[in-house]
């Protein structure tokens, strides 16, 4: 049952290490300057990225603002162009639109040589939708197929007599394929269980209102949850946790105990997941060492040591390829331990690999990451 688990995250080391990140001498990157550039809204968990970011980067010598777009297109481009003609070194500029982002950033680059780049949850493709790479330019996602295949296992756990008679376990899935890059790759990582015939997709639902879906999204589930039979559905697979909490309201509105999972993480989740009903589980990464990540990498693209950021992922082949971002999974007994739990110290309930640093991409001048 784990087989495919297993290969999807095979990249994943789960040697702990203390986290944080100390000074070094001699930083090829010191007296530049670096921003983080989010499309979205401040959040608790990218406020966790801006502030390792900050942390990490002052730490080489380095000076560092974020700015947040409050989920403009035109915001997000004004942003990095604005902060291109101020001189800054080097941008981490997170979920731009794929639509127009590979095009944008190509020309910035173009009038901007010296600029060095990294991006978050940015896919790049040209007006046929034909994926592209920027020469220079680290795409830096979750893992999110990874993600997706642990909460299909968390599911699987949950019925072990189907698994027994190889019978597939029936979900109703919140998912929105063609819509953001994100849920894309993360269908992939479920569409496996599809295929190997362990999980039955009964339909998929997504919100009809995008600026408001969670309520959307509830609206939605009430009637297509209606819809079923007592032990018609057995669970249901979200693909993003604002969609969650809309299902979440539903099955209690209708009193339902159907149990469901969704990928990524914010105090709401965890403040329902702890009331011990149906939200079973979240897949996320570690907010925190995303932050510390994302700027090692900006840092050793700023100093031209494309080797050093090979090195640390089997993923990464050549500049412009991607790197991900280990997940795991929180449960709800693990937030139902007793302690008020937020996104700030989830790490205190969360497994060994949540804090695991080891995936990091280091060198001589930066902080040292241990290795099997």
């Amino acid at each position: 049952m784990r087989k495919v688990i297993t290969m999807l995250m095979a990249a994943v080391l789960t040697v702990t290490c203390t986290a944080g990140f100390s000074p070094k001498k001699n930083s090829p990157v010191e007296g530049k300057k670096v921003a983080y550039i989010m499309y979205m809204s401040s959040s608790p968990i990218f406020e966790l990225w801006s502030e390792s970011f900050t942390k990490t980067a002052e730490a080489l010598g380095m000076e560092a603002d974020t700015f947040f777009c409050e989920d403009s297109d035109e915001e997000w481009k004004n942003r990095i162009l604005q902060c291109t003609k101020d001189g800054y070194d080097g941008l981490l500029v997170s979920h731009g639109g794929v639509d127009y982002a590979w095009a944008f950033l190509s020309g910035v680059l173009e009038e901007y040589p010296e600029l060095k780049i990294a991006t978050f949850d940015t896919s790049f493709r040209d007006e046929n939708g034909e994926t592209k790479t920027i020469d220079g330019v680290i795409q830096l996602f979750q893992q999110d197929s990874g993600l997706a295949a642990a909460l299909v296992e968390e599911i699987l756990a949950m019925y072990p007599d189907k698994a027994a008679k190889n019978e597939p376990v029936n979900i109703l899935q919140v998912q929105e394929e063609n819509y953001i890059i994100a849920f894309d790759r993360r269908q992939i990582g479920y569409q496996l269980y599809e295929t190997a015939g362990q999980i039955r997709t009964l339909e998929q639902m997504a919100p009809e209102d995008h600026l408001s879906p969670e309520s959307s999204m509830r609206e939605a589930a009430e009637e297509i949850i209606g819809r079923y039979n007592d032990g018609e559905i057995d669970a249901i697979w979200c693909c993003y946790d604002a969609y969650a909490r809309g299902v979440y309201k539903a099955l209690r509105e209708l009193g339902s105990d159907i149990p469901m999972v969704s990928a990524d993480i914010c105090d709401e989740d965890i403040q329902l997941m702890a009331e011990g009903k149906n939200w079973k589980a979240c897949a996320t990464t570690n907010w925190t060492l995303n932050g510390e990540f994302a700027c090692r990498v900006l840092a050793l693209e700023m100093a031209g040591q494309y080797d050093d950021i090979k090195a640390a992922s089997s993923y990464y082949e050549s500049p412009g390829m991607w790197m991900e971002i280990p997940s795991v999974v929180v449960t709800q007994e693990q937030v139902m331990s007793g302690q008020d739990i937020t996104v700030k110290n989830l790490s205190d309930v969360a497994e060994d690999a949540y804090t695991d640093r080891s995936f990091m991409p280091s060198c001589d001048w930066m902080d040292p990451v241990d290795r099997p």
